[in-house]
């Protein structure tokens, strides 16, 4: 047989699939109607994991592949069960009594950031929120807390980085607080190597900085033999080069950073990208979602099972949902289990995702539903 007959056989054998999976389809439905009559929940795991194990027996060599293409068919069929039986009842609820705004805005509240006046989070901040003071405080973990005790409206932290990556602290105190996600920033980050007027660029051993803008710009730093030193931000890197008494130190930061704290900018554009960019989010106790708002933040667990990982992010490909981010994050139990954040684009109000996010808050160990928003873009000099 050539090739073309071969595919006409594969086309014969995918029409003559489409009836039965059709028909599977509508006893799922039929099924449905049986469990909400009788309170049964739509998932049975151990009914599923004894199917598929009998269908991997039953095809020999194939056996892993059929099974692959069973457990598709058994979640694209709890898919429909799910939609039908209108689960997920209290995430619907959490979610339709979110208070909704055409543009967030903290109303002149405080705005919790971390470091000190300077700091690129203080810029996003001002960008989102320019009517609102900012309040700096000197740990992430601050921020939070600054949020959770009243004392800001809202808390500016970053979590990503297109050059050196995720802010990992980040992630793990969003995993420890489940704080609503309700806003986004793309700030355009542009480096500079500043220190004192009186320092000679020659003289120069060690800088200052945090981590990430470090690794942002660590080509430059290896070019020119220069040790980086980690600090706690940007700006604050930039007060202790200003307030210290060495001579052979100096600091990565904004060129507003460096004007507030009377530094000179030695070199500007130092950072390995041109184009480099850090994600801040809005953190808030309230969940808010804005009429724009256009992705969507979650946290979940995966059973221990082969394959659990793999099924879940088939649903939301099923559902047509783009994800952007997945980071998993260790649970700090000892036993290297990993809970995992993701980002995806849409609108919670959209209903095959909603019911999509409802199915999965019923059947996973874990989901938390963290925000819908919108996330704006700007540059920054």
């Amino acid at each position: 047989m050539d090739l073309q007959e071969l595919r006409k056989e594969i086309d014969e054998i995918d029409d003559a699939l489409i009836p039965l999976l059709l028909r599977r389809m509508e006893v799922s439905r039929q099924v449905a109607e049986y469990k909400v009559k009788r309170g049964i929940p739509v998932l049975d795991q151990q009914r599923e994991q004894a199917i598929l194990d009998d269908v991997a027996a039953k095809c020999g060599e194939q056996g892993d592949a059929v099974k692959t293409i069973f457990s598709a068919t058994m979640d694209a069929s709890r898919a429909l069960q799910h939609k039908l039986i209108g689960g997920g009842e209290q995430l619907r609820k959490e979610i339709y009594s979110a208070t909704r705004c055409r543009t967030l805005t903290a109303d002149g509240a405080a705005i919790a950031c971390q470091g000190v006046d300077g700091a690129y989070s203080g810029r996003a901040a001002g960008k989102l929120f320019p009517d609102s003071p900012i309040r700096y405080y000197k740990q992430f973990e601050d921020v939070f807390e600054a949020v959770n005790q009243g004392k800001a409206r809202f808390g500016i932290i970053p979590v990503e980085n297109s050059t050196a990556g995720s802010v990992h602290e980040s992630y793990d105190l969003i995993m420890k607080y489940r704080f609503y996600v309700v806003g986004a920033y793309d700030l355009t980050i542009s480096h500079c190597l500043c220190a004192k007027p009186d320092t000679d660029f020659t003289d120069i051993e060690e800088v200052y900085s945090h981590p990430q803008a470090l690794a942002q710009c660590n080509g430059f730093l290896k070019s020119f033999g220069l040790t980086g030193v980690n600090d706690t931000n940007t700006a604050a890197a930039a007060k202790f080069v200003s307030e210290s008494s060495k001579r052979n130190i100096a600091c990565i930061c904004s060129a507003d950073a460096a004007k507030k704290h009377g530094l000179t900018v030695i070199k500007r554009n130092i950072q390995n990208v041109t184009h480099n960019t850090t994600r801040f989010i809005v953190i808030s106790r309230e969940l808010v979602i804005d009429e724009q708002a256009d992705k969507i933040s979650l946290i979940f667990s995966a059973p221990h099972t082969t394959g659990s990982l793999y099924r879940v992010l088939g649903r939301f490909s099923m559902t047509g949902l783009n994800l952007t981010k997945l980071e998993s994050r260790p649970v700090a139990n000892g036993k290297f289990d990993y809970i995992f954040y993701a980002d995806v684009l849409g609108s919670v109000f959209d209903e095959s995702t909603l019911d999509l996010f409802c199915a999965l808050h019923d059947e996973l160990p874990e989901f938390t539903f963290l925000g819908n928003y919108f996330e704006a873009a700007d540059s920054c000099e």
